[in-house]
């Protein structure tokens, strides 16, 4: 039961995710120190969730880490 209630609850975020993803194909242009750059919405959300994804990885081995210690 527990397995069907994750497996539900992942499609329903993946399809949010990619709900959003396809309303966000605009271009935008960014600006991140000296640089200057345009690309899709899209790829910016994907850059942003992919980094904040890395950086809370980073966090709980950090933390898990010294826990153990």
């Amino acid at each position: 039961m527990l397995q069907k209630i994750k497996l539900i609850s992942g499609l329903i975020l993946v399809t949010i995710i990619l709900v959003i993803f396809f309303q966000n194909t605009q271009a935008v242009e960014t600006h991140f120190l000296f640089w200057t750059m345009t690309m899709p919405r899209v790829a910016l959300l994907a850059i942003t969730m992919l980094i904040g994804i890395f950086i809370g990885m980073l966090i709980a081995f950090t933390l898990s880490g010294k826990k153990r210690q």
